[in-house]
């Protein structure tokens, strides 16, 4: 069994903030690909189905962001999860807005519900981090990420992102991350449509063969000497 968790806060307040794309991201997945319904287990809310043929929960913790690894835990210590099995899904200031990356083990990076997953589980799970943009300064961050995405992104990149990782979603099963991340990229950067194929110049007509020449020869002798 696969267990993917999505990062965010409990709670209509937060629905939209930059800080819950994790739990976009699982709701999403859950949504388009038949899971179901959610109900409360491990401190969180969980769904279950099937992506690329493998057995999959999704979890979305109650325990607030800076908190989220006791849920996590809990729920992998039940049902025997390894760390190589874990996917977190989370939102990510240093990459720029629709910007996707994977990564296995490494640092928290000062991300608080990564920070709380690192003390209760360890670090070697997978991370599939969910570019928001930086503020600019370190001082604005926690304003930036508890704060709703702008109409204009919810509705442009935000939704492509979120319907790149519907597309993409089977190859979490498989841990498959080329594919992953190929499929998303292919939602976010569609090949642009192909010129129309220049048509054809028309072709040279074949010259007129001469007319036949009807005189004899006596008259051809004659109309050189005109």
């Amino acid at each position: 069994m696969k267990l993917i968790v999505g990062l965010g806060n409990p709670g209509a307040q937060y629905a939209r903030h930059r800080h819950n794309i994790g739990f976009m991201a699982v709701d999403r997945i859950a949504e388009s690909h038949g899971f179901g319904p959610w109900r409360s287990r491990f401190q969180g809310q969980t769904s279950e189905g099937h992506l690329g043929g493998e057995k999959v929960l999704l979890l979305k913790p109650q325990t607030y962001m800076n908190d989220s690894g006791r849920s996590v835990g809990e729920a992998m210590r039940f049902l025997k999860v390894p760390l190589a099995d874990l996917i977190v899904l989370h939102d990510e200031i240093d990459l720029a807005p629709a910007k996707l990356k994977v990564k296995t083990g490494g640092g928290h990076a000062g991300h608080n519900g990564l920070r709380s997953l690192h003390a209760h589980v360890g670090d070697a799970y997978h991370r599939v981090r969910l570019g928001v943009g930086h503020p600019g300064h370190k001082d604005a961050v926690p304003g930036y990420v508890l704060h709703d995405f702008p109409k204009a992104d919810r509705e442009g990149w935000v939704e492509d992102l979120l319907r790149g990782l519907e597309d993409a979603a089977p190859a979490l099963g498989t841990l498959d991350w080329t594919t992953f991340q190929n499929k998303v990229a292919l939602r976010l950067n569609p090949p642009r449509a192909g010129k129309p194929a220049p048509e054809a110049a028309p072709k040279a007509k074949a010259p007129e063969p001469p007319p036949e020449d009807s005189r004899s020869p006596l008259q051809k002798l004659a109309d050189r000497f005109r």
